[in-house]
């Protein structure tokens, strides 16, 4: 009898949890998380019509722990969400970019040029000693050219400007002396040289030959006139120095005896 008991007590255990497992529906899979960085799209609410006020059920009646079921509402047609609109993305500020040149490098300084200089190699006693000894030096001297001295023993040298036609014809032409900045000058009033302005007297030609040089840069076309000579005529070699040479280099290669400074003014 117990047997039987169990049995009936077993079946009825048995059809309960079946009857449980058909009714407890579906379990309701986990909403997947949402990928971060990505924007969720969300749907707004439906907006539904509100139920009818519900009279106020009497006092007793908040003491029922269960409420009454009610009568549930005719679900509103659902409203389709409107979809997003895209906002396209605000526009990055304009970035003033400043444009910086390429610094320049300044020019390397450029070496002051060295000045010219010019010197009388000599003396020679004719032409074709000057000749040979231009033919010696050879590339130390640059423009050179000969030069012969009439008056070689004299032991004084004159400068002078031409005679004038008239006195007031030399007076004009010494106040062009004193505007160019000349002095040591004097009209000659007597003898073969009359109205003659003479600029200076010198004891040697290269004191003489720097008078020349200034008168003619000034424009004025003065002449050597010497004096005391034995008449004899010597050749010197004019010329300008290449590049760094040394005069004393050249006066040796050359053979001279001497050497004199020059205006380079004179070899133009």
């Amino acid at each position: 009898m117990l047997t039987r008991a169990l049995i009936v007590v077993l079946v009825i255990l048995n059809l309960g949890v079946a009857l449980w497992w058909m009714l407890r529906g579906e379990p309701v899979p986990p909403a997947p998380e949402p990928a971060r960085g990505v924007a969720q799209l969300q749907l707004l609410p439906a907006v539904s019509t509100p139920a009818p006020a519900v009279a106020a059920a009497p006092t007793a009646a908040l003491d029922d722990v269960t409420p009454a079921a009610t009568p549930a509402p005719a679900a509103a047609p659902a409203t389709p969400a409107p979809s997003p609109t895209p906002v396209a993305p605000a526009a990055a500020p304009a970035t003033a970019t400043a444009v910086i040149a390429p610094a320049v490098a300044p020019p390397p300084p450029t070496a002051a040029p060295v000045p010219a200089q010019c010197l009388s190699l000599g003396p020679f006693a004719d032409r074709a000693a000057a000749q040979a000894a231009q033919a010696k030096a050879g590339s130390l001297l640059r423009g050179a050219r000969l030069r012969e001295v009439a008056d070689a023993g004299a032991t004084r040298y004159r400068v002078v400007l031409p005679a004038a036609a008239s006195r007031e014809e030399a007076q004009a032409t010494v106040k062009r002396i004193v505007a160019a900045g000349l002095s040591d000058y004097y009209i000659i009033a007597q003898g073969e040289e009359t109205n003659a302005i003479a600029l200076g007297q010198y004891r040697n030609r290269e004191g003489a030959d720097r008078r020349m040089a200034a008168l003619s840069a000034a424009g004025f076309n003065a002449r050597l006139v010497a004096s005391g000579g034995d008449g004899s005529a010597q050749w010197w070699l004019d010329a300008t120095l290449a590049g760094q040479a040394d005069p004393a280099g050249a006066r040796q290669r050359s053979g001279a005896a001497q050497q004199r400074s020059l205006d380079c003014a004179r070899l133009r």
